[in-house]
């Protein structure tokens, strides 16, 4: 998936300094790609007709929702929710659409789902994401209290999607699964947002991560009504 989320700015000037010096051997960048990919089981996605979730944002006493549907195979996205004045929506569209001048409100839902979707799904898109540059800097300490992770930093080109040049450092665990990480919007030199990845949970033959808390606590995004519906089956397997 070309496209690339366009984050909400909920944090600034988290994590300051993040330059420090690593220690382990670095993986190439195909290894941890995969490393990664796999420990949430990018190896079965393939059996995956759709998977539906709700995101969930909180800032202060704010708090926002959006649900989806998404039928990878055919790119069909469905959406319910609100638009920028408050008002319901509710619409099913192809991304395919997107190449044939889509209305405004289109380009925003659609700019929010690839926003809601690389919050949960964000390990598979270093495989799916060729042109973003994955490298392994080696074992870092973690930037928000104690213990050390594998750092590694993922870059996008200058170029293409909602926010080109945009920057994320993941610090994984030994089990390729991510602890923390910060994103750096336009390849900002500070963090625009800093989170953890808690809650993580089993979805059918996939790994998900439900639950980000920002470093400060003053912002939460987290994950409710996640179902997937594997091929061959119309039963939905909820996250557990």
């Amino acid at each position: 998936m070309r496209d690339r989320p366009r984050f909400l700015a909920m944090v600034t000037g988290v994590l300051a300094g993040l330059v420090i010096c690593g220690t382990g051997n670095a993986q190439t960048e195909q290894d941890v790609r995969q490393h990664i990919a796999k420990a949430y089981g990018i190896q079965s996605w393939a059996q995956v007709e759709q998977l539906r979730f709700t995101f969930r944002v909180q800032r202060g006493k704010e708090q926002r929702s959006r649900s989806w549907m998404w039928e990878p195979k055919t790119d069909r996205v469905s959406f319910q929710g609100a638009d920028k004045q408050g008002k319901p929506v509710k619409l099913t569209y192809l991304r395919s659409e997107l190449n044939a001048q889509p209305t405004q409100e289109l380009k925003e839902i659609d700019a929010s789902f690839i926003n809601d979707q690389y919050w949960l799904l964000f390990p598979f898109h270093l495989v799916w994401d060729r042109a973003a540059k994955v490298e392994d800097t080696g074992m870092h300490e973690l930037p928000r209290g104690p213990g050390n992770g594998r750092r590694v930093v993922v870059t996008y080109p200058p170029n293409g999607g909602y926010t080109p040049g945009d920057v994320y450092e993941l610090f994984v665990g030994e089990d390729g699964r991510i602890i923390q990480w910060a994103y750096h919007q336009g390849g900002a030199p500070k963090p625009t947002l800093a989170a953890s990845w808690e809650e993580n949970r089993h979805l059918g033959p996939l790994v998900v991560s439900l639950n980000h808390p920002s470093a400060k606590g003053d912002v939460r995004v987290w994950f409710t009504e996640v179902a997937v519906k594997l091929a061959g089956s119309e039963r939905w397997i909820a996250a557990n």
